[in-house]
């Protein structure tokens, strides 16, 4: 079997391996140029943040981020990749009810699914953690949790790809073609038996060049690091909108979400300065942190109509990986093999993700990924 792999991120080059290492003929066609010896990734995954956990309430995803944590420890401490252990704690300030009402019903949820996570008294976490809690209404912490560097995961999945014997074409844009699936190189039609599109922000012109329409739409996010050294957990402050874990270089925090749709081609990489504004005062009040930014940068994140991804088959030997709401680089371990078994025939796919259940004209507001529903 000969399978097309359209974009060299953290989704598509898990499956262009799993592919592999099942005895597929693989070809991953990048539109980045990069050095051999490297990831061919230098968009979305690379600008992830790295937080990884499996406190989700739906069966789905939760099922999905424990199976993810379950392969990013497989691979740790192989091709220069590493899965750091840390608790992700979920922190409501005081007043919002609402979230505190979300975020208690989440965790019945998520405990009834399997998940290690509990409601913690707020004084008892500040006793556990250095950071501030006399604020704070409600808290809960997920232990089975930790985070990466994503670019070194992609780079790792390359060098595992490539191992399998997985070919590699960057450096230009190709063109998807279907009925049947092929992909055009340099004017050079190119048939496969099945062609994944995982191109991040790009995959819905992908697909639109081919005559297949997607509801999907990047906007852009915000992160940051700092040089002074931190040694909390990783905490998601549900008042404040932010995210903050620890990072080689100190900490890294972000969010500064955009809820507008962006060109893929041309957006702005940089962080806004309302955004770093946002972030100092956030990391000053709840753990005392005197920022001093490192690097802040955008990244792009895509949007479905309900927030879950598009995964799965489009049409006859057709297939996409996209529509993350930010949360695609964390479960990209679990969905790169779940696309690759049903490519191969192995699995009917992941039924809540099927992209066959938007007609792909549909019109909808992004909604920021991360916050309590």
């Amino acid at each position: 079997m000969r399978v097309a792999v359209v974009g060299g991120g953290a989704v598509g080059l898990t499956a262009a391996y799993d592919l592999a290492t099942r005895g597929t003929d693989v070809t991953v066609f990048e539109r980045g140029e990069y050095d051999p010896s490297s990831s061919p990734a230098a968009g979305s995954s690379a600008r992830a943040a790295g937080v990884l956990y499996d406190a989700y309430a739906e069966d789905i995803d939760a099922e999905i981020g424990g199976r993810a944590l379950e392969r990013f420890r497989e691979f740790s401490g192989e091709d220069g990749f590493e899965f750091r252990e840390c608790p992700y704690v979920i922190a409501v300030g005081e007043g919002d009810e609402t979230a505190a009402g979300a975020m208690a019903a989440s965790v019945d949820r998520m405990r009834a699914h399997g998940r290690a996570v509990s409601v913690v008294d707020p004084e008892e976490l500040g006793d556990r953690f250095p950071i501030r809690t006399d604020d704070l209404l409600a808290a809960a912490v997920a232990e089975n949790a930790g985070w990466t560097d994503p670019a070194s995961y992609v780079s790792a999945m390359a060098t595992k790809a490539r191992r399998e014997g997985v070919s590699f074409e960057t450096g230009a844009e190709v063109a998807l073609g279907v009925n049947p699936p092929n992909v055009v190189d340099d004017r050079v039609t190119k048939r496969f038996d099945a062609v994944l599109v995982a191109a991040g922000a790009h995959t819905k012109r992908v697909l639109a060049d081919a005559g297949v329409s997607v509801p999907l739409k990047p906007y852009r996010v915000q992160a940051l690091t700092g040089r002074r050294r931190y040694d909390g957990p990783m905490v998601y402050d549900a008042t404040a909108g932010v995210y903050l874990r620890p990072h080689p270089t100190g900490i890294l925090a972000g969010d500064g979400t955009v809820p507008v749709e962006a060109d893929p081609d041309e957006w702005n990489r940089d962080a806004d300065d309302w955004f770093v504004d946002d972030i100092r005062l956030a990391l000053d009040e709840r753990t005392g942190y005197d920022l001093d930014v490192e690097r802040a940068w955008a990244g792009l994140c895509t949007a479905t109509p309900d927030s879950d991804p598009l995964l799965g088959e489009l049409s006859e030997g057709v297939f996409v990986a996209a529509g993350w709401q930010g949360h695609g680089f964390m479960r990209a371990p679990a969905t790169g093999e779940a696309v690759a078994r049903q490519i191969l025939g192995e699995s009917e796919g992941l039924a809540p993700f099927d992209p066959a259940r938007f007609s792909g004209d549909e019109e909808f507001e992004i909604r920021e990924g991360m916050a309590l529903d």
